[in-house]
């Protein structure tokens, strides 16, 4: 089981499946569950111009929990080192330990249906398209982590998968 505090940071481009397999581990653990999207969405709701400020905020949200010795799971496409080094300093400076987590779809075909089928769950959401997917700027990781590949796997064969990884069992 995991020990708490501890983060648990997802990353992944849009459709991969990192935020199905983020909402059911944070249910599971009945940790506190940190969307970027949702974050980000409402602060253009309220016409703020968003650049890294959906990051900032739930940096210092996570930080909260993890003082109070709560689990936190980061969901977010965390593409850059810098975001990545970010929750990682959360998670330090909290005293927790933390995993990462990169979720992807290794079959091209599969993760584009997957894109553009997939209906926004956020209101105002805008979904990107297959193109901007493809074009997203995403570096490769260099430290550790858990790779989690959904590709032929439905979501609950992916949740087990992710649960088998974490050496957590299914409830």
């Amino acid at each position: 089981m995991l020990i708490s505090p501890r983060l648990i940071i997802f990353s992944g481009l849009p459709g991969a499946g990192k935020t199905t397999l983020a909402k059911a581990l944070a249910k599971h653990l009945s940790a506190v569950y940190l969307r970027i999207d949702t974050i980000e969405q409402a602060l253009k709701d309220q016409d703020i111009r968003v650049v890294a400020e959906g990051y900032y905020t739930a940096w210092r949200v996570a930080e909260d929990n993890l003082r109070l010795g709560l689990a936190v799971v980061g969901d977010s496409c965390n593409p850059l080192p810098i975001s990545r080094q970010g929750w990682q300093a959360v998670a330090i400076s909290s005293q927790a330990e933390y995993t990462n987590i990169e979720v992807i779809c290794s079959d091209q075909a599969e993760h584009q249906k997957r894109v553009e089928t997939r209906i926004a769950d956020i209101p105002g959401l805008r979904l990107p398209t297959w193109e901007q997917v493809r074009n997203r700027d995403y570096e490769p990781w260099q430290g550790d982590r858990i790779v989690l590949d959904t590709a032929g796997q439905s979501s609950e064969e992916s949740v087990q998968t992710l649960f088998e990884r974490l050496s957590l069992s299914s409830k």
